[in-house]
């Protein structure tokens, strides 16, 4: 009997550590991705960053999201060099704009790390896939949607950020040639406007000044198009504004009435892709170069709907 309740404890003890060591096994493959953002504190990033993070636990990944504090070239930078070091399985990374190249060049020619860009595009032959919106149709569906509130000859503006970075040049070629299309008139265009609120009020303020029989507004993302409403409220004028990335401040002024309707983005699914293509990158399957994120168009009907959605990710 003594014997037997030996052999039993001996099976039970071989057993444990078998256990142990393929759950650690299990562990230690778990591929390890990174994803570096353009900044940390933006409703937009937030966003992004839920559907990265909500994508490593669904597929069982070793993951993490991080980001310089505010939108910043040098930082982003230093995050990019720190994460060369730590040589993730893949890297995502949404470039502030191309000055980031020669590091990402390390990654994959160096040590033969995977890149993935995640929310802007970059002529850069060494990428591995782009996941993010065609900012060209972006920009074509902006414009015909301000067209369709407008009539022929009306005049409209277009104001938005540094025409230097791809995806606000496509944003604004895009709805040029849909506002052309549709006969609208563009009788004012400021661009290379800097985030603060500050700024981008001013420039309203002026085109309003110069141009008071504008019709519509177009910006080349939303924290543009948040500063134009504020404009618009305070003089009392209820034209249209147009933004680019459906964040939830701007959900609200659909949902309120403060404007008609705006297109968006889906930085969810942009978080969310971009890790699930990583995950295929370590299994040795092919990713598509291109994976589109589409653009939704957002009114009123379904602007509260889609802003339940995003609070529950950023509460």
């Amino acid at each position: 009997m003594k014997k037997g309740k030996l052999i039993f404890l001996i099976i039970a003890i071989f057993s444990v550590i078998i256990i142990g060591f393929i759950s650690k096994t299990f562990t230690d493959k778990k591929p390890k991705v990174t994803v570096v953002l353009k900044d940390s504190d933006t409703q937009y990033w937030e966003i992004v960053k839920a559907g990265a993070e909500k994508a490593f636990k669904d597929f069982g990944i070793d993951g993490k999201v991080i980001a310089p504090a505010y939108d910043s070239i040098k930082e982003q930078g230093k995050l990019l060099e720190k994460t060369y070091i730590e040589k993730p399985d893949v890297l995502i990374v949404a470039p502030i704009d191309s000055s980031v190249i020669p590091i990402l060049d390390k990654y994959t020619q160096k040590k033969k790390i995977p890149v993935l860009l995640v929310d802007q595009d970059e002529t850069w032959k060494n990428k591995t896939s782009y996941i993010g919106t065609d900012n060209v149709d972006l920009g074509k569906k902006a414009g015909s949607l301000l067209a369709s509130q407008l009539q022929p000859g009306n005049k409209v503006a277009i104001i938005g950020g540094d025409l230097s970075i791809s995806i606000f040049r496509e944003r604004v070629n895009g709805a040029k040639k849909a506002l052309k299309d549709a006969g609208i008139i563009i009788a004012a265009e400021k661009v290379g406007i800097p985030d603060d609120g500050r700024t981008a009020k001013k420039e309203m303020e002026k085109i309003l000044k110069d141009h008071p029989d504008i019709k519509g507004v177009i910006t080349t993302h939303d924290l543009i198009a948040l500063q134009v409403a504020a404009v618009l409220k305070e003089q009392g004028l209820t034209i249209p504004v147009i933004g680019a990335d459906g964040i939830p401040d701007m959900l609200k002024l659909i949902e309120d009435g403060t404007i008609s309707g705006t297109v968006a983005q889906n930085p969810y699914d942009m978080g969310y892709l971009s890790v699930e293509n990583a995950l295929k990158v370590t299994k040795g399957r092919n990713v598509e170069k291109f994976v589109d994120t589409g653009v939704d168009i957002i009114i009123k009907e379904n602007a509260q709907q889609r802003l339940d959605f995003l609070n529950n990710l950023i509460k």
